[in-house]
C-alpha cells in the first residue's frame, strides 16, 4: 500500500479532487441508472437512488479493473507523469480533473446527459497537449476510446431494439396490464444489474487517476494495479454521489426522450448492462451515458420511430461530440497558465 503519509500536499490534494471527480460522476450520472425505473414510476426517486448507489459499491465486487489500467496507461504516455522524467506530473493530472469537473458542472447545470468518463479522457489528453502537444497521446488506447465513442450508442439502440422486440413477441398473447405487474418486478433486477456494471465502469475511472497520481509521487510502479484502498474509496465516493443524484439529467433521461412502460424500461436496462459487462470486461473506458440513451432510444424506436423525441436526441448527441474536445481546450488552458504563470 503506497504511504500516503509520505506524499506531498499536493499529491493529496490530487486524490482528494479525484474523489470530487467520482462524486460528481455519480451525480452526474445517477439518472443512467434510474431514470428508466422512475419514469416507469416502479421505484419512487429516493427508492431508486439508494438502490442505485448501493449496487454501484457491489460493482466493486463483480468486475476486474481493466477499465482502471487502460486510463492509468492507455491515454497519455507515462514519461509524461514518471517523477525520473517529469517536473509536473502531478500538476498535469490536476489540470485533467478540474477540466473534466468544470465541463460535468456544466453540462449537469443545462441538464443534458453527457459523458464523466470522456470528460476525464479530454483532460487528460488536454493537459498532456499543453505539456508537450500531440506526442504526448498514446494512440492504441485513444483510437479505441473514440471507436466506442460511435459504437456504444448504436450497440445500446440495438441491443435494447432487440430485447424489446424479443419480449413484446413473447409477451402478445398475455393480458398487458399482467404482463406490466411482472415485469414492475423484473425491471427493479434490471435496473440493480445496470447500476452494478456502471459503478464497475466509472469508478474505476477515478482508480487509474489516482494510481497515476500515486506514480507521479513514486509512491506506485506505472503498471501496477490498483491498490484496495484506492478501489474502496473511489466506489464510495460515485456511490455516494449518485446517492444526491443529479435531477437535472433525470427528467432528460426519464421522460424527455421516450415515454416508457415496465417492459421497455427493462428492455433498455437489460441491454445497456450486457453492454456495459462487455466492454468492462475487455478495458474499454465507454460512456455509461451513451449506452443507456442508445438503449432507450431503441426500446422506443421498437414501438414506432415516432415514439422517440429525435430532436432531444440530437442534442445529446452534439453535447457527446463536444465532450472531449471541450473537456481538453478546459484542462489544457489550465495547465497551460501553470507552466506559463505560476511554474
Amino acid at each position: 500500500m503506497a504511504d500516503l503519509f509520505g506524499l506531498s500536499l499536493l499529491a493529496i490534494g490530487a486524490i482528494l479532487l479525484t474523489w470530487g471527480f467520482d462524486f460528481v460522476n455519480g451525480f452526474h450520472d445517477s439518472a443512467n441508472s434510474i431514470a428508466t425505473i422512475v419514469a416507469t414510476k416502479v421505484l419512487n426517486p429516493v427508492q431508486a437512488v439508494t438502490m442505485a448507489a448501493v449496487c454501484n459499491f457491489i460493482g466493486f465486487l463483480v468486475l476486474g479493473s481493466a477499465v482502471a489500467a487502460m486510463i492509468q496507461t492507455g491515454i497519455i504516455h507515462g514519461d509524461l507523469i514518471d517523477p525520473a522524467t517529469s517536473t509536473f506530473g502531478i500538476q498535469l493530472v490536476f489540470a485533467a480533473l478540474l477540466g473534466a469537473i468544470v465541463w460535468d458542472l456544466i453540462t449537469w447545470w443545462l441538464g443534458i446527459p453527457t459523458s464523466s468518463s470522456h470528460a476525464l479522457v479530454g483532460g487528460l489528453l488536454g493537459a498532456g497537449g499543453a505539456a508537450v502537444g500531440i506526442a504526448a497521446v498514446n494512440w492504441d488506447g485513444v483510437i479505441k476510446i473514440v471507436v466506442f465513442i460511435i459504437a456504444s450508442p448504436i450497440a445500446g439502440f440495438v441491443a435494447g431494439f432487440l430485447i424489446v422486440a424479443l419480449v413484446t413477441r413473447s409477451m402478445r398473447k398475455t393480458n398487458r396490464t399482467a404482463s406490466n405487474r411482472w415485469f414492475r418486478h423484473l425491471q427493479i433486477a434490471s435496473s440493480a444489474s445496470y447500476s452494478i456494471t456502471h459503478g464497475a465502469n466509472d469508478a474505476q475511472k477515478g482508480m487509474g487517476v489516482i494510481m497515476l497520481i500515486l506514480f507521479a509521487s513514486g509512491a506506485a510502479a506505472y503498471d501496477d494495479k490498483a491498490f484496495m484502498w484506492v478501489a474502496i474509496s473511489c466506489y464510495a465516493a460515485l456511490a455516494i454521489g449518485t446517492f444526491f443524484g443529479g435531477w437535472r439529467i433525470v427528467k432528460t433521461m426519464a421522460s424527455r426522450i421516450t415515454k416508457l412502460e415496465p417492459y421497455q424500461g427493462f428492455s433498455a436496462e437489460t441491454g445497456a448492462a450486457v453492454m456495459l459487462a462487455t466492454t468492462a470486461h475487455f478495458g474499454i473506458p465507454v460512456s455509461t451515458t451513451h449506452t443507456i440513451a442508445g438503449s432507450i432510444m431503441g426500446v422506443g424506436s421498437a414501438k414506432r420511430a415516432s415514439a422517440v423525441r429525435w430532436g432531444i436526441g440530437r442534442r445529446i448527441v452534439y453535447a457527446w461530440v463536444l465532450t472531449i474536445p471541450a473537456a481538453a481546450t478546459i484542462s489544457g488552458i489550465i495547465f497551460w497558465s501553470y507552466l506559463n504563470f505560476l511554474m
